[in-house]
């Protein structure tokens, strides 16, 4: 009992920042059932879905995990710009329109900016991981800018790093949905781990072994994990032509549980491209450390003058990933016994 209780008491805190749809819902299991860290709070906003339905989303996955998370609704539409939703990769309801709806819990009270605030200001040296748009993060950093230096970590899933994006040829979805909001919290010198897409590709994908290792676990978590991204893989094969479900929002879940997943990353000057149409949402990475030199100086003074390199992973351990996806799908006894 001693050493269950000390375990507890050494859980990293946590606050994760959703848009969630089928994949954002498999990493909510992940962290809500993981011994090492503590969610304090989920934030929702508008992005795949809206956010009505991000938080109602939300709410069915905390109560799938019998959790007692408090779940806060955000930013119904990006800063600056018309939302628009990936209701074409993850069906209208966002988790593949099978009927999942929460029955017992309701939105906690108040706005989410308000509780990301108050979370970091209560525990300094929280972490935060962004699954959506980055609106709600960056109307925090905005109000309080020294919420930068109190995060220790800040997990992105988001961007395409020197590869072709998601939702058009030069961008990942989560940027290109609010790009004023994600240049805002990359200059803010909040110590962010860029998660792309790149990531959740290829080797990454649940392949068909995969998914029989996931549905023969049966549970109830393992059976949602695999039908409600039943929509966003038959979408996914007609985006890429690879076959079997690709879950982006649980890969950088993992490498958040677990920053040993990472196997090569680099630091780099980051800038966000915001008055293009063209390339809108395009995270240009400056892998060559180009960015001072005299022919690029003047475009990318602001950047640069921050000082600011962004973490950027290029490669994560493939197995290790999917042993965490099946550990956390796992039976409740099997967990405590692990």
């Amino acid at each position: 009992m001693m050493n269950e209780l000390a375990e507890m008491n050494h859980r990293r805190p946590i606050l994760i920042d959703t848009d969630t749809a089928s994949d954002d819902a498999v990493a909510l299991i992940m962290a809500l059932r993981s011994a090492s860290v503590e969610v304090k709070a989920i934030t929702t906003v508008a992005g795949n879905v809206p956010v009505e339905q991000a938080t109602r989303n939300a709410l069915f996955t905390v109560e799938l995990c019998g959790a007692e998370v408090p779940v806060f609704s955000g930013a119904a539409k990006p800063l600056e710009r018309e939302l628009q939703t990936a209701a074409w990769f993850h069906g209208q309801d966002g988790l593949g329109d099978r009927g999942y709806a929460p029955t017992k819990r309701f939105a906690a009270l108040g706005d989410a900016v308000d509780a990301l605030i108050a979370a970091v200001q209560a525990t300094p040296g929280i972490e935060i991981i962004t699954l959506g748009p980055l609106t709600n993060l960056a109307v925090a950093l905005e109000r309080c800018p020294a919420l930068a230096h109190s995060i220790s970590r800040c997990v992105m899933m988001g961007g395409a790093p020197c590869c072709e994006g998601n939702v058009t040829p030069a961008a990942e979805f989560n940027i290109w949905v609010d790009p004023e909001a994600a240049r805002t919290v990359y200059a803010s010198g909040a110590p962010i781990e860029m998660i792309g897409w790149h990531l959740s590709r290829f080797d990454a994908v649940l392949n068909e072994r995969d998914i029989r290792e996931v549905l023969a676990l049966d549970t109830l978590l393992a059976e949602f994990t695999i039908h409600a991204n039943h929509t966003a893989a038959a979408a996914y094969n007609t985006q890429t032509g690879e076959t079997g479900i690709s879950l982006p929002d649980p890969v950088a879940m993992a490498v958040l549980l677990d920053p040993k997943l990472k196997l090569e990353v680099s630091r780099h000057f980051v800038a966000i491209e915001c008055n293009s149409d063209l390339t809108r949402g395009m995270t240009v990475v400056d892998r060559l450390d180009v960015a001072g030199d005299p022919r690029n100086s003047v475009v990318w003074s602001d950047v640069c003058s921050t000082g600011h390199k962004t973490e950027i992973c290029w490669r994560i351990d493939v197995q290790g990933w999917k042993a965490a996806l099946i550990t956390a799908l796992k039976p409740a006894n099997d967990l405590v016994s692990e």
